[in-house]
């Protein structure tokens, strides 16, 4: 503690093998409160506590029974799911690998994969109540393109959540500034009865993502 009484700045010097941007990256991992907060609770992310956040407000997982986690790695919002829903059935799936989550069925595997859907949906065994998706394309520097590629994303998910919800079920998707595309904007509301965009005290101010969450599906 400082004499003012409060914690001071934990500051990174940057070393010779260590560029200025990547240092101004470690400097605000070791400052950022929900970092701390993660290591302490003994989530593997800081983004655990978005799901932590929108479930506060939206009741995301009140009395859900198959969840999916699209973009699982690290697996920071099965832990939530698994600490909140200890007896749902969870299945998620990335590219990355992820370490082993107790109850957890996991799938290191490329969403887009035309087996992808298959495999999620017998693991599951069900029609599930909440589709989760955090998921986002690698980045290219170009902005257009960086969006596109991600919202490519978001409506493959969406498409999977209309497939696969049980009535009455939600999704909850990442996108960018902006929010959702006029096109699955459309298609969100045809198919559920609450559309709304947020952004979680947990999202960095200055990054550009958003929350889609969708409530109520109509079932098929």
């Amino acid at each position: 503690m400082s004499r003012s009484g409060k914690d001071r700045e934990t500051r990174v010097r940057t070393a010779k093998k260590r560029t200025p941007s990547s240092a101004r990256w470690l400097q605000r991992q070791l400052n950022d409160p929900y970092v701390k907060q993660a290591k302490a609770d003994g989530y593997r992310s800081r983004a655990a506590y978005k799901l932590i956040e929108l479930d506060e407000k939206y009741a995301l997982l009140k009395g859900v029974h198959r969840i999916v986690d699209l973009g699982i790695a690290p697996g920071g919002w099965s832990q939530v799911v698994r600490k909140q829903a200890p007896k749902a059935t969870v299945v998620g799936i990335d590219l990355l690998p992820t370490e082993p989550i107790d109850g957890v069925t996991i799938f290191e595997m490329d969403f887009m994969a035309d087996e992808a859907p298959d495999a999620l949906q017998e693991a599951l065994g069900g029609k599930a109540d909440l589709v989760l998706s955090d998921m986002a394309a690698n980045t290219v520097g170009h902005k257009q393109t960086d969006h596109l590629r991600t919202m490519g994303l978001v409506e493959a998910a969406a498409w999977f959540a209309v497939e696969n919800l049980a009535p009455n079920g939600s999704f909850v998707a990442k996108v960018l500034a902006g929010g959702t595309d006029q096109e699955l904007l459309d298609l969100l509301k045809k198919h559920f009865r609450s559309v709304k965009h947020a952004k979680p005290p947990a999202s960095r101010k200055g990054s550009s993502e958003w929350y889609v969450i969708a409530k109520g599906f109509k079932g098929q």
